[in-house]
Formats: C-alpha cells, structure tokens, sequence
C-alpha cells in the first residue's frame, strides 16, 4: 500500500475572502495569502525578510464554509497541492501557481505564539 501524502501551507489571510460560483454551481473560495519569511542571525536572534504573497482557492461546501469562518488576518493552516496557473492581465498572459485547498483550519499554535511574544 502506498503512503498518501499532501503538500500543506500556513501563512495568513490577506485579502477578503470571495466566494463565487462555477458554471455548475460549485462554490469556489479565493483568497490571497501572506507568509512571512525569517532569517536566523549569527547572535541567534530572528529578523524578519520580506512577506511573500500567493492565491489559495478551494471548492465545494468545504469553501463555502471556509467563506463563512475565515476573515482577512486569521492566521490559517491547509493541506492541498499546487498547480500551474496561466491568466491574463492587461492583455498580457502571466504564468503562477495556485494552492489548492482540500482542507483549511485556523492556526492555533501561530496566534497563540503571537500572543505569547508581546
């Protein structure tokens, strides 16, 4: 038997989440996401780098409640995979990934972390 596995992703919501629907009624969540990268210094203290940003999008009931229960900042877990994305932006077309979100939870640990430093 094979061993499944699955990429994940944590960062935090950046944008507003948006549900809309496909052509067949299916729900589709977007969201744009953040994470934050760290560098570790020689005194082994932290300094922040620059925030990366990314879309995440998911399907079914499962976005609907996503929609429902997720807000712009709320730190997130998800467990998915990522695919090739090519779109068009002032006539122009761009290539990128999107993650794909089969499931997605609020970061615990993460808000609790940053709540545990201040």
């Amino acid at each position: 038997m094979a061993l499944h596995t699955q990429e994940s992703l944590s960062g935090f919501i950046a944008s507003d989440p948006q549900l809309t629907y496909t052509e067949r009624g299916d729900a589709r969540l977007y969201v744009k996401i953040g994470q934050e990268h760290y560098r570790r210094e020689e005194d082994g203290s932290f300094t922040q780098t620059e925030t990366t940003y990314h879309h995440l999008v998911m399907f079914g009931r499962s976005a609907e409640h996503a929609h429902a229960n997720f807000a712009q900042g709320d730190n997130f877990v998800a467990e998915g995979y990522t695919r090739p994305v090519t779109y068009e932006r002032n006539g122009q077309a761009i290539e990128g990934e999107e993650f794909i979100a089969r499931r997605l939870g609020h970061d615990l640990a993460r808000t609790r972390y940053e709540v545990d430093r201040s």
